[in-house]
């Protein structure tokens, strides 16, 4: 079973949003974090070491995740899905945005 992991600033809307809307699915596990030092979910290293694919809402927490935590990625793929932050938590464009842009790149 694929390990996914949703990454954005707080952890606040959009990957728990990203979170939510892929739990549903069977065939895969999902979480969230944020890179912020104040987000709900902090992003750690065992996070970065649990996932095979982590998605990113914008190319600055990718930026973060390979400093801090490269060396714990093992082979985790990245992704960038280029979301700015304009969203509401569950908020309907944001769903639709993410599963036009993340379900091409899972099973």
């Amino acid at each position: 079973m694929k390990k996914i992991l949703f990454v954005c600033s707080r952890n606040r809307l959009r990957s728990p949003t990203a979170e939510q809307v892929f739990s549903k699915r069977r065939d895969i596990e999902v979480a969230s974090a944020g890179t912020n030092h104040d987000a709900d979910v902090p992003m750690t290293a065992e996070l970065a070491a649990w996932a095979d694919l982590i998605f990113v809402m914008e190319r600055v927490h990718g930026t973060k995740l390979r400093q801090r935590f490269g060396r714990h990625m093992k082979s985790a793929r990245l992704i960038c899905l280029d979301i700015p932050d304009n969203y509401a938590f569950m908020d309907p464009a944001l769903i639709r945005l993410l599963e036009s842009k993340v379900s091409r790149h899972l099973p």
